[in-house]
């Protein structure tokens, strides 16, 4: 792992010359492994921060399940807002001692196309090196796109599949999905309350994986992103339209992978890299419209989260 975690640094920060006079660095000391998975943790995290709530969003756009037999497929794009928060994180904070720079901000992947000067310092040799932190993508918002399918079960039951095939959703950024969900009403349960109660009301629960294959510095590198929301719906429909909200809690959990396969100066690796990154776990609440014509749903929600998201959908949908 720190020989792994030495290949990935070398590769994304263009560490191409090393030393002063009094010796030639060749790897990263163990004992900075610690400060070197901080940095790289810290210009990654808002990619898979911002996919995972592109992936719990557009799950319902109601809280009434269809009935038995019933089932609907709609074409949702999920547009992450990408928060200025993101854009860039605190050197001294991430890399310490070890990994510093003249600047006090570095780009995030999400941050501008400028390079950032940086030096490492081995913290038992004294030795530094000079290398240049990659800049970002600048993208400020983030759309996954993608189709849902839902069927209606017995008691007042709905499961959701969900898929996107490789596609570009971004310069250098290819992804795919596939997520399974459900939906119960909980009104059923209580039926003098039910019953009396002018709304639908029910518990949703969503599962989503995605892989990413994206370019960094002219390397290739893959993300894989495991999001899971459950969340509490309620929803009142009147005439053509249904007023729907919700509120829930997001998790979500990314996987950093790498070939390395990489020729630095003459020094060549060939280990594959994985780091796990931290989840990122948090509450959320959205609320939306939906638009009935026949059998045709039109729906527009937005969730309010660290990561805000707008969702727009074009369906069909049956009992």
């Amino acid at each position: 792992m720190k020989k792994n975690l030495f290949t990935l640094l070398a590769t994304f920060m263009g560490l191409t010359s090393f030393g002063q006079s009094t010796g030639q660095i060749t790897s990263i000391l163990s004992d900075d492994i610690t400060q070197g998975e901080q940095i790289i943790e810290a210009y990654f995290t808002p990619m898979a921060e911002s996919f995972g709530a592109g992936l719990n969003s557009g799950w319902y756009n109601t809280a009434k399940p269809h009935k038995l037999g019933g089932f609907d497929l709609t074409f949702t794009l999920n547009t992450v807002i990408i928060p200025n928060t993101a854009e860039t994180f605190n050197i001294e904070e991430t890399g310490g001692t070890v990994f510093t720079s003249s600047e006090d901000v570095a780009s995030t992947i999400f941050g501008n196309s400028e390079k950032t000067s940086m030096k490492y310092t081995n913290s038992n040799t004294g030795l530094s090196a000079d290398f240049d932190m990659p800049g970002g993508l600048k993208i400020p918002a983030l759309p996954l796109p993608m189709i849902q399918a839902g069927i209606g079960l017995i008691k007042k039951t709905a499961i959701d599949v969900r898929f996107m095939p490789m596609m570009n959703v971004g310069k250098n950024i290819n992804v795919n999905l596939f997520g399974i969900g459900a939906k119960h009403d909980l009104l059923q349960w209580i039926p003098v309350v039910g019953d009396a109660l002018p709304m639908s009301l029910s518990i949703q629960g969503g599962y989503t994986t995605l892989n990413t294959e994206l370019k960094i510095a002219g390397q290739e590198v893959s993300l894989n992103t495991k999001a899971t929301t459950i969340n509490l719906v309620a929803s009142k429909k009147l005439l053509m339209v249904t007023a729907y909200a919700g509120v829930g809690y997001n998790s979500t959990t990314t996987t950093f992978a790498a070939d390395a396969d990489f020729d630095l100066g003459g020094v060549k690796f060939n280990e594959k890299v994985e780091i796990d990154f931290e989840g990122n776990n948090n509450v959320r609440a959205n609320i939306g419209l939906r638009l009935n014509i026949t059998l045709v749903t039109i729906q527009a929600d937005y969730t309010f989260a660290e990561h805000p998201t707008a969702t727009l959908g074009l369906g069909v949908s049956l009992r």
